[in-house]
């Protein structure tokens, strides 16, 4: 298992930015943009079309990224060589939680140094984005919770044999493989290197998720009994199971949590 942190270029963050200023799109993914980036107008953003909004992020954010652009050659040799000098002990870890050898697999996994805060991953293309604000150790952190997906999807495709397209949001699936990477990620090997870990600072999965209560108690202390008393493929089972039980309150609280940034 191998990840080269890379610079995609400055068309690769405008493209990433706009996959959540589409219609409709909740402003828990849209308005991060505004608060990071104050000199967009949203007003003015929101008022265009899709090819307007590329226009106008290009015009504004092309001049953000040059600034940027001294600072990025150093951050990417860091994250690299962070990366590596852990490679060891994230393998050991991850096949152990998913009781398979991850050394032969997913060597070419790709993180993208971006202007989104939000950081998207791509399944079948094998890359996600990293926010530029995060410092070597963060992105690491960011890139855990990433790896942990693609591993994962792996073993639950090799179950189900279903679609990758079921994988992404909003879906159940999706849902359930956001909020367990917090049990896979309580191993020493991988949290003691992860600075968004524990709960209290940061977390290392969305915010409402934790503080989501399902049957009179948090969902990720549900599911972290659960991912300590069976193996992987069991787990699998009877979390989504869990899920699918319960699926009204949880896309209720997801809505409502969605509702503001």
């Amino acid at each position: 298992m191998n990840l080269t942190f890379q610079n995609p270029g400055f068309a690769h963050s405008v493209d990433s930015i706009l996959l959540f200023l589409t219609e409709g799109e909740a402003p828990y993914w849209s308005d991060s943009i505004f608060y990071f980036y104050p000199q967009v107008d949203k007003g003015r953003l929101l008022s265009l079309d899709s090819a307007g909004k590329k226009a106008y992020l290009t015009e504004v954010l092309g001049r953000v990224y040059e600034e940027l652009q001294p600072q990025w050659l150093q951050k990417l040799e860091d994250c690299n060589r962070h990366f590596q000098a852990h490679r060891p002990q994230i393998e050991d870890a991850l096949s152990e939680a998913f009781a398979l050898d991850t050394r032969p697999l997913f060597n070419d996994l790709r993180a993208a140094i971006t202007l989104n805060p939000i950081c998207p991953r791509f399944l079948k293309e094998r890359y996600f984005d990293v926010f530029h604000l995060n410092s070597h150790r963060g992105a690491l952190g960011i890139a855990l919770h990433e790896i942990i997906h693609y591993l994962w999807f792996h073993v639950w495709n090799g179950i189900y044999h279903d679609s990758y397209d079921q994988y992404e949001r909003p879906s159940m699936k999706w849902i359930l493989s956001e909020m367990v990477v917090e049990s896979i990620m309580r191993d020493e090997r991988l949290s003691t290197i992860n600075p968004y870990f524990p709960r209290e600072n940061g977390g290392c999965v969305y915010d409402y998720f934790q503080t989501m209560v399902v049957g009179g108690a948090p969902i990720l202390d549900t599911l972290d009994r659960l991912y300590r008393q069976h193996d992987i493929k069991t787990f699998m089972e009877v979390s989504y199971r869990y899920c699918l039980d319960r699926e009204p309150a949880i896309r209720s609280h997801i809505r409502q949590a969605e509702s503001a940034f």
